[in-house]
Formats: C-alpha cells, structure tokens, sequence
C-alpha cells in the first residue's frame, strides 16, 4: 500500500497548482490572456479546469485530516502547497503551461485519492 502522506502531498500540490493557475489566467486582462482564451469555450475550459482543481483539491484535503494528523493538511493547506506553487511552478513555467502540465496530474491525482481510499 502506498504511504498516505505521499498520495495527500501529491494530490495536494497538483490540484493546488492546477486551481491557482486556472484563477491567475482568468485574472489577467483581455488582451494579455492566450489565444485560446479569447474565444468563450477558452474561457469556460480554464474555468472548468480550476474547479477540477478546486474539487480535488477538497478530496485531497479530506483525505489528509481522514488518514494523517490533523496539522499536516491544515499547514500544507495554507503553507507548503501555495508556496511551492508560487515559487516553483509559476515561476519555472508560468500559469499557462503550469496548467496544461497539472491538468493530466490532477486527474492522476484524483484517481489516486479513491484508489487509496
């Protein structure tokens, strides 16, 4: 069986990564979002895409305060997760491809997290 830890960091910081790169593309101005982005099917697929994020990162978190002590997720939550994000993912990749890479992860992730279960 795998280490919980490892499955709740997993699923944590990719659907992390995936919620808050979908929110910075939505919160750039028109004229500075991707091509795609333009168009209204664009716009709803990178919505979607952080609500996926969102949700799994909901499992994600209940998964954590279900299988380890209750202050791992909490400061994974508000700490480790964002900061990895900001200062790794953002930073190395931007928002657009650190989406389209966490997407795929997310869904990995969120088939872990009933697997696991």
């Amino acid at each position: 069986m795998a280490e919980p830890l490892y499955i709740f960091l997993f699923a944590g910081i990719v659907s992390m990564s995936a919620a808050l790169s979908a929110g910075a593309l939505n919160k750039q101005p028109q004229e500075k979002r991707p091509a795609f982005m333009q168009k209204p099917n664009g716009q709803i697929t990178v919505i979607m895409a952080g609500n996926f994020g969102a949700l799994t990162l909901l499992g994600a978190m209940a998964f954590g305060f279900l299988k380890l002590h209750w202050w791992i997720p909490l400061s994974c939550m508000f700490i480790t997760f964002p900061i990895v994000h900001l200062l790794i993912f953002q930073r190395v990749l931007g928002d657009l491809k650190a989406l389209i890479l966490m997407l795929p992860l997310t869904l990995l992730a969120a088939v872990s997290l009933y697997y696991y279960w």
